[in-house]
C-alpha cells in the first residue's frame, strides 16, 4: 500500500529547508553515483569519498540525482562494523537557498548548464541546413 500523500509532502517539505547550523559530524557532500540498494557514493569538499545510506523516510519519496548535494552525518558510522561511513540526513532540493548559508563549502562552485565556448561552430541549433544545388539535378 502506498504512503498517504500528506506523509510524502511532509517529508519533502522537511527536506527542502536548510538547517540553521551544522553539527561537527555533519557535512555537505556531492553525490557521485548510486551504489545500489539505498546506498550512495558521495564526495566531501576535501575530495574524500564516502559510502552513505539513505534513511527509510526518504526512500521512494525523494529521488537523488548524480551531482546533487546531500547533508550527511558521520556520527552513526563510529559504532558500526560495516562499510558504511554515514547516513543521509537531508537532501538539498532548493540549492539556491542552501548556497546562501554560511556553512556551504566554497569547493562546491555553481555549475553552469552551458559549457564555456559553446558558441563555436559545433552547435547547429537554430541554423539552417546547408543549401543543396538544385540546378545540379538537371
Amino acid at each position: 500500500m502506498a504512503r498517504p500523500k500528506r506523509c510524502v509532502l511532509a517529508t519533502a517539505q522537511g527536506a527542502s529547508t536548510p538547517p540553521a547550523t551544522l553539527s561537527p559530524t555533519q557535512a555537505i557532500a556531492c553525490v557521485v553515483n548510486a551504489a545500489g540498494n539505498n546506498l550512495y557514493s558521495v564526495e566531501l569538499p576535501s575530495g574524500k569519498a564516502l559510502l552513505v545510506e539513505m534513511p527509510a523516510r526518504f526512500r521512494n519519496t525523494i529521488w537523488i540525482k548524480r551531482k546533487g548535494y546531500v547533508l550527511i552525518d558521520t556520527n552513526s558510522s563510529s559504532d558500526r562494523d560495516n562499510k558504511l561511513d554515514g547516513d543521509i540526513v537531508n537532501v538539498v532540493r532548493d540549492e539556491k537557498d542552501w548556497r546562501k548559508e554560511p556553512y556551504w563549502p566554497k569547493e562546491f562552485v555553481k555549475r553552469s548548464s552551458y559549457s564555456e565556448g559553446s558558441d563555436q561552430d559545433e552547435s547547429v541549433v537554430g541554423k539552417m541546413p546547408p543549401a543543396e544545388d538544385s540546378d545540379a539535378d538537371g
